[in-house]
């Protein structure tokens, strides 16, 4: 292309070779000559290669070097480029992640061990404290020697708010354990996507004053991202857990070969349920958690109305899920 526009050049202006050049005729003779074997080789180029070498159509470009410029336009650029570099240089800074990651061991930390073990205690131990339906007297006429009732055996209860307390914790400690995982072998941005303060972010949201289905998007999605190791965390524990009890009864089945038991391939079946149970309902939990955080940011404050329906998605999905199952005859 420069050859081409040089040959125009020299066409438009036949003494500009000598006038540039006259005391180096030599030289000029040798450009001309390169100039004009460019050229041929430009045209003689098949049309394939025309966006390799251009497409022949001639390009000008015009500089501005002449034009007068007022002294008062120059300072106008320069006390605005110093404005932009000054003050709006910190508005327009990259986006940076921070990630906080929380203790290893924090659900054994005083105040969350003692919240969990009042939780598990009170679901156990109330439902002992409703008082039971009194006996019509038909039926004690009717009965010669009424049983006597069993007295309170509270020892029951109390193993499972142990074990459900054991739960708990072991749930909270392999979440931590997923976040340090997810801060090493995952991109910096999904790590910190997925270890937000989801009620903080919804806050952030509303304060944007989106469009309502735009809000109650983006707070799902957020819910879905912050919520998803601690599905996971539980999916594991649960998992763990229906293993254990598998090999336990394998290893009760081989020490008591007399013993009426369920067979190996039973066995398998049965465990194979339990994970695919688990499975709907973690993942029935963690879609209900989204979806309910959503509404809940929108009709309530956006930090407490998050919080409140992640909760109540978390307890409503295997709730819904059970319910479906039982209606199509398939045992979770």
């Amino acid at each position: 292309m420069a050859a081409i526009a040089m040959l125009d050049l020299l066409r438009k202006n036949p003494n500009f070779g000598g006038q540039a050049f006259n005391s180096r005729g030599l030289f000029s003779t040798k450009l001309v000559g390169a100039s004009s074997a460019a050229a041929s080789f430009a045209i003689s180029t098949p049309f394939a290669f025309g966006a390799f070498f251009g497409d022949g159509a001639s390009r000008v470009s015009y500089c501005d070097a002449g034009v007068a410029l007022d002294e008062d336009y120059i300072s106008s650029i320069r006390s605005a480029s110093a404005n932009i570099f000054q003050s709006d240089a910190l508005k327009y800074t990259t986006k940076q992640y921070d990630i906080e990651l929380k203790s290893l061991f924090s659900a054994f930390h005083w105040k969350n061990l003692a919240v969990t073990s009042l939780r598990s205690f009170l679901l156990f131990y109330l439902p002992l404290l409703e008082p039971k339906p009194e006996a019509d007297e038909d039926d004690e006429d009717f009965l010669e020697n009424p049983e006597e009732q069993e007295p309170l055996d509270l020892s029951v209860p109390f193993k499972k708010s142990v074990k459900q307390i054991i739960r708990e914790t072991s749930v909270v400690t392999t979440r931590r354990v997923f976040e340090r995982l997810a801060v090493h072998y995952v991109s910096h941005r999904l790590a910190w996507k997925l270890l937000k303060d989801v009620p903080k972010s919804a806050a952030r949201k509303a304060a944007r004053r989106l469009p309502v289905l735009t809000y109650f998007s983006c707070v799902s999605k957020t819910t879905f991202r912050g919520h998803l190791l601690a599905v996971l965390a539980s999916w594991t524990v649960q998992i763990s857990i229906d293993i254990y009890h598998f090999f336990a009864s394998i290893y009760k089945t081989n020490k008591d070969e007399e013993a009426d038991t369920v067979e190996t391939s039973q066995q398998l079946r049965l465990l194979g349920k339990r994970i695919c149970g688990a499975t709907f309902k973690c993942g029935a939990s963690l879609v209900f958690a989204s979806i309910g955080a959503g509404i809940g940011a929108m009709f309530i404050r956006p930090t407490i109305g998050q919080w409140i329906g992640c909760g109540l998605g978390d307890l409503a999905g295997p709730v819904v899920v059970t319910f479906i199952f039982e209606k199509l005859n398939f045992e979770l």
